[in-house]
């Protein structure tokens, strides 16, 4: 419902711009461009992962693929070690699939049109505005997280964000306080500015509402109901598995002295698709055949401590066990399996609590 009946639609683009020119973000590696690739390559980054995080991952896998024809070139076993640990690993599958689509039929460029770069690979209609926005200084509108809950709260709007009348809504919002701002509006700082305001002011559980520039037109702020909006959805509890990872340490020889641990490469799609992980087991007694099939006797295998990882729709609790096997035992891998020396681990592509519990045992 929109309970705002009198939004400031003419000021509200205006005030959200000079508040970015004076206190937004201005020197983030990926500001200051039109480079539509490094503008595309922080958008998805950014997406459920916080900035402080992505800056490091983001210089890093530009200085290995500087360009669209650079990853597009590359295969998805080179481009997922510059992804790992960053997580919802289906953004780097698609990353590289919308690249090899802008080398093939976009003459490795991005398209200026907020409609078309949504149809590419990976990209929604809020990405895709940003990209153009930002790229080409389109007018076209965003709507992320940190968007919804600033627009909730300044023009009223109850309903859970994610059901489609409240999204049609927020969106349609959007779009005419686009249209009410003045021609010359300055549209990336604009974005910019939505983007900072949500994470900076309009946060989700301490509001600032004393340094928001939009203060005097707010209906939460007016009501008293910031903490009532965005309209909260019903919380479900998260499912929790647990399988146990096996860790299987072949002794040193004289080309890899530290020795090397066999891995296993996720399938695609899937939640660690591409990435190298520890083999996994359902039970105890799954784990005792591997041990077995690798003439290692179970009972020489050792518990370490177990690690709790969240998803965004289930935990999952590791059991970690390790075994060490002579460096005379030669096994061949299986399906999709390989023997990767220790020192390799740290350039491996490893999901985040393989990398830590892997970490415990060697200096990653």
């Amino acid at each position: 419902m929109f309970l705002n009946q009198e939004p400031r639609l003419a000021e509200f683009a205006g005030a959200v711009v000079e508040w970015q020119k004076r206190h937004g973000r201005h020197h983030l590696p990926w500001q200051g461009t039109r480079d539509a690739y490094r503008i595309w390559l922080s958008e998805i980054m950014l997406q459920q992962t916080q900035v402080a995080t992505v800056v490091g991952y983001y210089e890093r896998f530009l200085s290995r693929f500087p360009d669209i024809p650079a990853l597009a070139r590359a295969s998805q076993d080179e481009v997922m070690p510059y992804w790992a640990g960053l997580g919802y690993y289906a953004r780097a599958r698609n990353l590289h699939r919308c690249a090899q689509e802008l080398a093939a039929h976009w003459d490795g460029r991005f398209p200026d049109t907020p409609e078309q770069i949504a149809t590419l690979p990976g990209i929604g209609r809020s990405t895709a505005a940003a990209i153009a926005a930002f790229a080409y200084g389109t007018r076209s509108p965003i709507m992320d997280g940190n968007v919804k809950r600033v627009f909730t709260r300044y023009f009223g709007i109850y309903g859970v964000s994610s059901q489609r009348a409240t999204e049609q809504l927020l969106w349609k919002t959007a779009e005419e306080a686009v249209q009410a701002a003045p021609a010359a509006l300055d549209m990336a700082a604009y974005t910019q500015g939505l983007m900072d305001l949500g994470s900076d002011c309009c946060t989700r559980g301490r509001p600032d509402c004393a340094r928001c520039p939009l203060q005097a037109g707010c209906y939460a702020y007016a009501h008293g109901v910031q903490h009532e909006l965005p309209t909260p959805k019903q919380k479900k509890a998260s499912p929790e598995r647990e399988c146990k990872m096996l860790i299987l340490h072949q002794e040193g020889s004289v080309l890899h002295q530290a020795g090397s641990i066999l891995l296993e490469q996720q399938l695609s799609p899937g939640i660690w698709g591409g990435l190298w992980s520890l083999p996994q087991y359902g039970d105890a007694s799954a784990l005792e055949v591997a041990c077995s099939n690798w003439g290692q006797p179970s009972n020489q295998a050792q518990k370490m401590a177990g690690l709790l990882h969240t998803f965004t729709h289930f935990k999952l609790h590791i059991e970690p066990w390790y075994v060490q096997c002579a460096a005379t035992v030669v096994a061949e891998p299986g399906p999709r399996q390989a023997w990767v020396p220790v020192e390799k681990l740290a350039s491996t592509a490893l999901p985040a609590p393989v990398r830590k519990i892997l970490g415990g045992l060697f200096d990653l």
